[in-house]
């Protein structure tokens, strides 16, 4: 297994490669914070990317947000350029781990895994791509599991808190869980919010090239996941949502593939019961709904064509309504934003044979956090960073190419995140389906677990 711990040769436990992007720089401040979370109470760390004077800025600009002036002179500085393999090469060997927070990532994201496979590097991103994601697991898993280095995607809102919190709520039920559909809000504060247009381009591409990832997902040859229990099902394209009480569509982003696939592991590699999962996310009211409507058929029909595409990515604000913008949401902005997730559930309580019958028992837990983008990603990153290098016996027994969940399922992250404002109250009262109607349609907490991120 590649190392946990620094050498001569290897100085840092994380160097942070894109430090000086949009994300990156708050995944700097994320680390400088947390430092004496670190192996022995002491992180030792790095910024790299291709510009020393940007990445200077960025050391120093988190020097001034923590009161921490010493940073300026303490966080060493490393070039590196996904167009270099040399320059990635030398970064890799001195790194334990690798936050790599360059995106998007199916045009920058592969260099810096190939070349952490290469040199024994550890390496962590956050990006929500399911084509680079599937691909990277598919095109490295062997020879990562044959370095044991350990390449862990999807780290940041995308997709923690769905993985983590599907796991967390199947740990928390009381018999077989096979079930869950999660429910997503987000939430601006008085100064409203927008989303960085890195996202929006790793959206375009993801769209343009859905066909790629159909028949990527071909070439692993998986059989299909067993069905325990009732088979869940799927909600329509817009419905309202009783659990929300707003309108609703199926959540778009990577969740439910980086779900599906640690339910493939758990289920392939450790023999545990898979849980079906559907994820959806609230729109709002019918004002929003005339909005998604239009920016959506716009959306699907520019995508389809270059000039379409260029098109989108050059005027972000108004293809999306002001969603997305080229600057990015103002600290302020992060500061009175907020998500939530309801996780419903459903399976056999203990004693009951989930081949005989339907589930007889629910539950219902809430995954809540700041700030999604800027906030929880570099949370969610960095802790899972510092849960690798503080807990390495608890991780899957060979390298490869993990999902959060698969990687961090025997491990204490969620204590880890609760120690950074996450407040976790569990109500283990579960309701039987006989007594569905006294618990008023899930709306009271009939076994309710609060996990906030």
């Amino acid at each position: 297994m590649a190392a946990f711990s620094t050498s001569s040769s290897r100085p840092y436990h994380i160097v942070i490669f894109g430090a000086s992007g949009f994300t990156g720089q708050f995944v700097v401040e994320e680390v400088a914070r947390t430092a004496s979370e670190g192996p022995k109470g002491n992180l030792k760390w790095a910024v790299a990317g291709r510009n020393r004077t940007k990445l200077e800025k960025v050391v120093e600009q988190a020097a001034g947000a923590l009161s921490k002036p010493e940073l300026k002179s303490e966080v060493d500085i490393l070039i590196a350029d996904v167009g270099d393999p040399d320059s990635l090469a030398a970064m890799c060997k001195q790194a334990v781990i690798v936050l790599s927070c360059v995106g998007p990532y199916r045009f920058f994201g592969e260099p810096v895994v190939k070349s952490c496979v290469e040199n024994g590097t550890h390496c962590i991103d956050i990006s929500g791509e399911p084509q680079f994601l599937e691909s990277m697991q598919l095109n490295y898993h062997d020879q990562a599991a044959e370095k044991g280095v350990y390449i862990v995607g999807s780290c940041g809102f995308d997709s923690i808190p769905a993985d983590i919190g599907v796991i967390y709520t199947r740990d928390q039920f009381k018999g077989t869980l096979t079930s869950i559909e999660s429910f997503l809000t987000a939430s601006a504060g008085p100064e409203g919010g927008c989303i960085h247009d890195g996202t929006w381009q790793s959206a375009i591409y993801g769209l343009a090239d859905s066909d790629k990832l159909r028949s990527l997902r071909k070439k692993f040859g998986h059989k299909p996941l067993p069905v325990v229990g009732t088979k869940i099902k799927r909600r329509g394209t817009l419905f309202y949502s009783n659990e929300l009480q707003q309108y609703a569509i199926p959540f778009m982003g990577s969740d439910p593939s980086v779900v599906k696939r640690t339910q493939r592991y758990l289920n392939e590699e450790l023999n545990e019961s898979p849980v079906q999962y559907g994820a959806y996310v609230g729109v709002g009211g019918i004002s929003n709904i005339f909005k998604l409507v239009f920016a959506g058929l716009m959306f699907f029909f520019l995508v389809k064509f270059s000039f379409g595409r260029n098109l989108l990515m050059k005027f972000p604000e108004f293809f999306s309504f002001g969603f997305f913008s080229k600057e990015g949401p103002t600290r302020k902005q992060m500061e009175g934003a907020s998500f939530r997730f309801i996780f419903l559930g459903e399976g056999y309580t203990e004693g009951s044979d989930p081949s005989e019958g339907k589930p007889n028992g629910k539950i219902r837990t809430l995954v809540k956090g700041p700030e999604a983008g800027y906030v929880a990603t570099p949370i969610a990153m960095v802790q899972a960073a510092l849960t690798m290098l503080n807990e390495s016996d608890s991780l899957p027994k060979t390298g490869g190419v993990y999902t959060p969940g698969a990687t961090f399922a025997k491990t204490t992250i969620v204590d880890r995140l609760n120690k950074h404002g996450i407040h976790l109250v569990k109500h283990l009262f579960i309701c039987l389906l006989e007594h569905r109607d006294s618990c008023c349609h899930l709306k009271l907490p009939y076994g309710v677990a609060v996990f906030h991120l």
